[in-house]
């Protein structure tokens, strides 16, 4: 790959790296603030989690340097650059942790499929790579999910919080 090609795939793969450092800090902020009915389930659900979600940054991060990139953790420069809003619960029962944490997958996941769209007209191992962690990051959006459906389907959300994006516009 040119190194010029290398280096828009490294920028894109640096707005998911944020996004998933983002992830990663609000799953651990809900699990220690979860309270009420189902709160162990929830609780318990959310490390594993916690632990892929951390593989992804770290696959990411590799995947930057591997293509001349120097990745940026910092958290700092991921509140700078990023173009969605904090996590608005704090210490909340269940229903309205899951609710806003499936907003937070919304942004997330779609933000995830615009990247993967470029990437594929730039690098398909990179493509490969993000099609691989939206697929883990759709089924922890299920598992969410089958906590706030009713036996017909519909999501009974309590909040609507603003959707965290990930995206890859600037602010």
């Amino acid at each position: 790959m040119p190194l010029k090609d290398g280096h828009k795939v490294g920028a894109l793969l640096q707005n998911r790296l944020h996004a998933l450092n983002d992830l990663q800090l609000t799953l651990k902020h809900a699990h220690w603030n979860v309270v009420g009915r189902d709160f162990i389930g929830v609780h318990e659900m959310l490390d594993p989690q916690i632990e892929l979600v951390r593989t992804m940054i770290d696959e990411t991060a590799e995947r930057m340097a591997t293509l001349g990139v120097a990745p940026n953790g910092l958290c700092g420069a991921m509140v700078q650059a990023r173009s969605w809003e904090d996590y608005p619960v704090g210490r909340a029962d269940t229903a309205e942790h899951l609710s806003a944490l499936d907003a937070v997958y919304d942004g997330l996941i779609s933000s995830h499929r615009e990247a993967i769209s470029t990437a594929g007209e730039l690098d398909p191992i990179t493509e490969d790579m993000l099609i691989g962690h939206a697929a883990k990051l759709e089924l922890f959006q299920w598992f969410m999910r089958a906590h706030l459906e009713n036996n017909t389907g519909t999501l009974r959300h309590e909040v609507k919080p603003a959707s965290p994006t990930g995206s890859d516009t600037a602010k």
